[in-house]
């Protein structure tokens, strides 16, 4: 898993509350994988998640995960992955 870069780290927010975000540790990441490959985490839009995340970035709040995938941060509302 490579970290994100800190410049960009640092203007990035949640799209949905603007609150900052931070990178997920590798645990969470981990959990999130396994979960993926077991068939049983969705994102919010309702859809399964079916590819595997590179990280993933943690809402401040700690409700929300953002996908990396290719060292790419996909910050769409509907594609977050909910932790609650």
């Amino acid at each position: 898993m490579k970290a994100i870069d800190p410049a960009l780290l640092k203007i990035l927010c949640c799209p949905e509350t603007h609150q900052t975000v931070s990178e997920a540790d590798a645990a969470l990441v981990a959990d999130l994988n396994d979960r993926i490959e077991k068939g049983s985490l969705k994102n919010r839009a309702g859809k399964p998640v079916s590819e595997k995340l590179g990280g993933g970035l943690l809402r401040q709040d700690r409700q929300v995960v953002y996908p990396v995938r290719n060292c790419i941060p996909i910050m769409l509302i509907e594609e977050a992955i909910p932790l609650a």
